[in-house]
């Protein structure tokens, strides 16, 4: 029997006060236990036409190490990341990729948040169910060997290959309702700076090199990681998913050496794409994607077309490149939203802040599929003021960026 449009309003008031109330004050909830979730063999959900692929920085990093594992055992108690949990259950994305969530060896980080937040119901929002989850080694925090700051000390976190406190801070990981190939990865993690042709190599005021030839002989492109990691969508279906997460532009001086970082780690995926045979990934395999690899880059790539520190137009060149799909990149799909025009449109800024990505008033996260594949729509969660949810995020509450999403039609 249809309920009178008054009855659904009031329901809709009544649930959006226990939302609030349960994520304020803590609902008791029960959870049988699940087993360990698999990594391979044959997708356990349906495969459908339209595929939903996110990104999202989650800002799930710690003080120092151990600080989130000793969360997400008590997940029912945190706040954000109850926050973080409502705002993935709203999108319901079928491929997820996040952003600065911690590595650490056990891999109880990633399956904690996914077990004890995402899979159960809670605060209102039915629980998503990924049985393939994988954590993303990262350069943050891993020590060089070389005092890359130069000031007589080997030490954390400026002397890291990526900056950190402790290994594994600002990590990467993808959660998956189709099977990842784990086997066929390919890490460009261990790459060197140095050997990529046409480098932008910061310099100092006199032009000589801004780093020693010692440093550049152990200096890491990549702040975190570069990892392709084929997704087995479909028989025949397969969606080569590039993630990254670039230095942000700044905290550095005349040298510009975090801008110049983060230019050349957004080339190394315009490269990739191009198949450059230069690149060397971690297992000794070269070149990078053939033409009909079909492909989706995910990540926070601290770069903003229009405004912010970048160097040199570093994010137009994958916007701009022939294969990736530019309805997504500079035409009608750009992901958008209400809350970013609504909240960021006294920034000062020249970008439309309905593509900002950040409260701080960038797009600077991303999801970009290769131009054979049919985006079909697309958005950045963060709903306006007046909209339903707005106060899973208003303000930050879950994390300072939103989460960015693409559907694509096979």
């Amino acid at each position: 029997m249809n309920e009178p449009p008054e009855y659904q309003a009031i329901m809709k008031i009544l649930l959006s006060f226990f939302v609030v109330f349960c994520m304020a004050f803590g609902c008791e909830k029960t959870q049988a236990p699940i087993p360990d979730p698999p990594m391979t063999g044959d997708p356990v959900v349906e495969f459908q036409d339209t595929l939903r692929f996110a990104s999202y920085n989650v800002a799930m990093y710690g003080q120092s190490a151990g600080d989130v594992l000793n969360n997400l055992e008590n997940a029912d108690q945190q706040i954000t990341y109850r926050r973080l949990a409502a705002v993935i259950k709203n999108v319901k994305p079928d491929i997820l990729v996040l952003m600065e969530i911690d590595f650490d060896d056990s891999g109880q980080i990633l399956k904690l948040f996914n077990d004890n937040l995402l899979k159960i119901d809670l605060d209102g929002f039915e629980g998503l169910d990924y049985p393939y989850l994988y954590q993303i080694e990262t350069n943050t925090g891993e020590l060089a060997e070389v005092d890359i700051d130069d000031n007589g000390t080997i030490s954390l976190p400026n002397d890291a290959f990526g900056f950190g406190n402790y290994p594994g801070q600002y990590a990467s990981a993808i959660l998956s309702k189709f099977p990842i190939d784990i086997a066929k990865q390919r890490s460009f993690r261990k790459l060197l700076w140095k050997d990529m042709p046409g480098a932008s190599l910061p310099a100092n005021v006199d032009g000589s090199s801004y780093y020693t030839p010692e440093v550049l002989e152990a200096f890491r492109l990549s702040s975190k990681n570069h990892i392709d990691l084929p997704l087995q969508i479909a028989e025949g279906i397969e969606i080569h998913a590039l993630i990254s997460h670039p230095t942000p532009p700044v905290f550095d001086g005349a040298e510009d050496r975090n801008g110049k970082r983060n230019h050349d780690e957004i080339k190394l995926w315009a490269d990739y794409i191009s198949n450059e045979s230069y690149l060397v990934d971690d297992q000794g395999a070269s070149g990078g994607l053939a033409a009909d690899q079909s492909f989706i880059i995910f990540g926070d790539l601290n770069a903003d077309p229009v405004d912010g520190d970048s160097f040199n137009n570093a994010i137009q060149q994958l916007l701009d490149h022939p294969r990736v799909n530019q309805e997504v990149s500079n035409g009608d799909l750009i992901p958008a939203s209400n809350g970013g025009a609504e909240h960021n449109q006294g920034s000062g800024n020249l970008g439309d802040p309905k593509f900002d990505t950040s409260f701080f008033g960038l797009r600077i996260d991303y999801v970009l599929p290769s131009s054979d594949l049919n985006a079909i729509n697309s958005g950045v969660f963060w709903p306006s003021s007046q909209e339903d949810d707005h106060e899973l995020v208003k303000d930050g509450a879950a994390s300072d960026h939103l989460l960015v999403w693409v559907d694509i039609e096979f």
